[in-house]
C-alpha cells in the first residue's frame, strides 16, 4: 500500500515507517513545512491508501505556558489541517490512522477501550480534543482509528533517557513508586499498526502490553535487566521542580489494557516486562 506518515523525525514514526516499508509498502513522508501549503499536503497524500499521523511536540518536558501551547498546536492544529487537506481528496484514503495517548484515562485506575473515565487535567483534555479533531475524518467517510499509545520501549525515546543513570547504578522510584506504567515494545507497537491496516477496522485502540505494572516493578525490573541497583527514590517535590506540571506524566499513572486488539486476534511479542527489557538490552 502506499503510506503517507508524519513525525518521521521521532522515535515512534521513524521506527514505523521502517518496519512498514520493510514489509512493501510505500511510504510517503508528510513533512512539516507542509502544514502551512494546503495544496501541496493535498499533493504528497493525494492517492494514499493510509495516512498515519504521528505528529506532536515531546510530552516529556517542563510544561511552561508556551510549551503548552506548542504541545496543543502540534497535535490539535496538525490535526485539524490534515482532516481539512483529506476532505479535499479525491481518492481519500481507506482508514485514517491518528495518534493519541493512554493519559487521556482518570489515573490510578484500570482501564480498557470501554472506560470513559477521562482525566480532567490538561494531558486528558488534549487527547480528548486530539481525537476529536481526527474523527472528523469519518465524516466524510474515511475509516478512522485511534491508537493511545502507552510508554513506548525501544532503543530510542524514554528508555534511552533512563539507561544512563541505571548504568551507573543510579536509578530509582519516582514519587512512591505505586502509580501504574502501561508500556509496549516499539516491534509490538509497529506489528499493531500493520496489523490494523491489513484489517482495515476503525475505533480505538489501546497500545499497551496486556501486563501493565507500577512504576516500582518496572523500575526493578530495568535493575535487574542491567545487572545494577536502584536504590534511589526521587521525591515528588524534586520532578515537580525540574517538569513542572509535566511531573503529573511520571507521579500519575493507570494500568491500561489493549482489549480491542486482543478480541481481534493480535498477538503480542512481548507481554513480559522483564522479558521486553532484557531483549531491548542483550
Amino acid at each position: 500500500m502506499k503510506i503517507a506518515i508524519n513525525g518521521l523525525s521521532g522515535f515512534v514514526g521513524g521506527y514505523v515507517s521502517k518496519f512498514l516499508a520493510s514489509k512493501g509498502h510505500e511510504i510517503v513522508p508528510i513533512k512539516r513545512a507542509l502544514y502551512n501549503d494546503t495544496q501541496g499536503l493535498k499533493k504528497a497524500i493525494e492517492g494514499a491508501d493510509v495516512i498515519i499521523n504521528l505528529a506532536g511536540a515531546n510530552i516529556s518536558k517542563k510544561w511552561s505556558e508556551e510549551y503548552k501551547k506548542e504541545l496543543y498546536s502540534s497535535r490539535i492544529n496538525t490535526t485539524k489541517n490534515l482532516v481539512k487537506t483529506m476532505s479535499l481528496l479525491k481518492n481519500p484514503p481507506k482508514i485514517f490512522i491518528s495518534t493519541s495517548a493512554v493519559g487521556i484515562y482518570k489515573s490510578g485506575e484500570e482501564h480498557d477501550e470501554s472506560s470513559d473515565r477521562y482525566d480532567e487535567g490538561f494531558l486528558g483534555k488534549l487527547a480528548k480534543e486530539w481525537e476529536s479533531e481526527a474523527n472528523k475524518a469519518k465524516e466524510f467517510g474515511v475509516k478512522t482509528a485511534i491508537f493511545r499509545l502507552s510508554v513506548v520501549l525501544g532503543n530510542g525515546g524514554a528508555l534511552e533517557k533512563m539507561l544512563p543513570v541505571f548504568k551507573f547504578g543510579l536509578g530509582g522510584i519516582l514519587g512512591d513508586g505505586k502509580q501504574g506504567f502501561s508500556w509496549i515494545s516499539i516491534n509490538d507497537l509497529a506489528r499493531a499498526y500493520e496489523f490494523v491496516i491489513n484489517s482495515q477496522k476503525e475505533g480505538v485502540y489501546n497500545l499497551s502490553s496486556p501486563n501493565p505494572v507500577t512504576n516500582k516493578i518496572f523500575t526493578a525490573s530495568l535493575a535487574k535487566a542491567l545487572n545494577r541497583p536502584a536504590f534511589f527514590k526521587v521525591p515528588n517535590f524534586a520532578l515537580k521542580l525540574k517538569f513542572g506540571e509535566g511531573a503529573v506524566i511520571l507521579l500519575e499513572g493507570q494500568k491500561v489494557y489493549p482489549a480491542n486488539l486482543l478480541a481481534q486476534g493480535f498477538k503480542f511479542e512481548h507481554e513480559n516486562i522483564s522479558e521486553a527489557l532484557e531483549n531491548l538490552i542483550c
